[in-house]
């Protein structure tokens, strides 16, 4: 565990250094032991979204900065790839850029006895979210106590 957050910690700002050199921004980061091997997986963005270029390009560059400080001395596979329709929410702008949308999230704690919330984000403001859920009511939940978030995609017919 340890070992996966040191590769996390020193990932990340190289990361997030050449994906705003090339105007787009990390949403999230993972390393994962799965299937028999190691994960190194990065969701990245920018504005009218990624292609599959982006994701190349980002995958050889970071792959290189990566091997070239010597972070991962053991096989891995790097997976670069756009957060899709169900995007994960992180930061207080990631929420305050999804106001008016559909959101799903687990608590690190309860609040009024539940951890798990779905509704409409309303406001973001001084930490704190609002999220009109199912039964019309507002609730008002800390963005700190939030483990887990993502977009909930809408279906219009």
């Amino acid at each position: 565990m340890l070992e996966t957050k040191r590769i996390i910690n020193e990932v990340s700002p190289l990361a997030e250094g050449l994906l705003c050199e090339s105007g787009m921004e990390m949403v999230d980061l993972e390393f994962q032991f799965e299937g028999g091997r190691w994960t190194l997986r990065i969701f990245i963005d920018k504005e009218g979204g990624v292609t599959v270029d982006d994701c190349a390009n980002v995958n050889k560059e970071l792959g290189d900065l990566i091997e070239a400080k010597n972070i991962i001395d053991y096989p891995y596979v790097l997976e670069i790839s756009s957060p899709g329709l169900n995007r994960p929410l992180k930061k207080e702008g990631d929420f305050i850029r999804s106001i008016g949308k559909i959101v799903r999230l687990r608590l690190s704690r309860p609040i009024n006895k539940r951890r798990k919330f779905s509704g409409r984000l309303t406001n973001v403001r001084e930490g704190m979210i609002s999220l009109l859920v199912d039964d019309g009511s507002l609730v008002e939940l800390p963005l700190k106590e939030i483990d887990k978030a993502r977009l909930k995609y809408e279906f219009n017919n």
